[in-house]
């Protein structure tokens, strides 16, 4: 389920944090940076699904 996540992550970053963690800080945070940059969107969903 995580290698799922990863590819959501890499296409829409917020939709593999929101399959992760839901609707929380972890999603809004991941959201923003998305909209301000592409990349630093996907890091830090990456980071979030590796995390948990």
């Amino acid at each position: 389920m995580d290698l799922i996540r990863i590819l959501f992550a890499i296409f829409l970053p917020p939709l593999g944090v929101f399959l992760q963690v839901g609707i929380g800080k972890h999603f809004w945070i991941n959201l923003v940076l998305t909209l301000l940059g592409y990349i630093p969107g996907i890091v830090h969903a990456v980071w979030v699904i590796a995390k948990k």
